[in-house]
């Protein structure tokens, strides 16, 4: 890390803002009970008990939750929030720019997702990205979900290198647009049928509902775990995903502070890859 005198006025003023932000987002973040789990799950699944009891909770969002009260969800425990902004090249949530104006009014840590489509160039993905999601220095890391569209009028299935190909153009434009890392989002098949074996600097947010993450990704290492999607929190009306963070408090301010995984930084720091900008 260079030493404070090395850095400009401004890099100073900057980094000391951000500072008392993590300050004001872990005391308004911070869960009653301290360790004790955060009620919430109408199907509980026994595999994800280590999930349950984490101390950093959040969930994630999209038009499907409605309307949310982020001051109900701070105070019921939810650390961060996750929410969708983007689709392809032209799709955009319709109540993203809502929620993350709200989410940041009530304090919760908050990040956009781009959920990555088979049938339009990354590049063009990029841009819709750039062109719809602040570049806001107390966000969290941008999200890329990483997912056979399954559930989408695009279902093309390119070949693993093609693929590959487009994650990577489109994680260095997320990364350059916000000059934090991305985090990968991903599930059990597309891990499995592109991801798996292939090193990323990016860290990993993981989907795995029944059992702990290193059950079904071959110990990919993570840094989030969805660990439900039939979670309730306060705030929320419908059904929400859960999710859960590695660490603890200490681990969580030191990811809020530097925008990287706190296991990475003594490789990503010294790229100038975390930190404040």
């Amino acid at each position: 890390m260079v030493a404070a005198v090395s850095r400009p006025l401004s890099a100073i003023a900057k980094t000391l803002l951000l500072v008392t932000l993590v300050a004001l987002l872990a005391a308004c973040g911070r869960s009653p009970g301290g360790r004790t789990p955060i009620p919430g799950d109408n199907d509980p699944h026994p595999g994800v008990n280590k999930a349950r009891a984490a101390e950093i909770q959040g969930i994630d969002i999209a038009r499907y939750q409605g309307l949310i009260d982020f001051n109900k969800a701070r105070e019921g425990g939810t650390h961060f929030v996750f929410m969708k902004s983007t689709e392809g090249k032209d799709y955009i949530d319709p109540n993203f720019r809502t929620n993350w104006e709200h989410a940041r009014q009530a304090g919760v840590a908050r990040g956009a997702y781009h959920f990555m489509t088979w049938c339009s160039l990354a590049a063009d993905q990029a841009a819709w990205f750039a062109r719809n999601v602040p570049n806001d220095p107390d966000a969290l890391p941008p999200v890329l979900d990483l997912e056979w569209n399954n559930h989408s009028s695009c279902k093309n299935k390119h070949n693993r290198a093609d693929v590959l190909e487009k994650v990577r153009v489109m994680l260095a434009a997320m990364e350059a647009h916000t000059g934090k890392v991305p985090v990968i989002y991903t599930d059990i098949n597309f891990h499995r049928d592109v991801l798996e074996g292939e090193h990323f600097d990016n860290p990993f947010w993981l989907r795995s509902t029944a059992a702990e993450p290193h059950h079904k990704y071959r110990n990919r290492q993570w840094m989030f775990w969805q660990w439900t999607q039939t979670g309730t929190m306060s705030g929320v009306r419908t059904e929400v995903d859960r999710n859960a963070f590695y660490g603890g408090r200490d681990e969580w301010t030191q990811f809020l502070l530097t925008g990287c995984d706190p296991r990475t930084i003594h490789i990503l720091g010294p790229q100038g890859r975390c930190g404040a900008k």
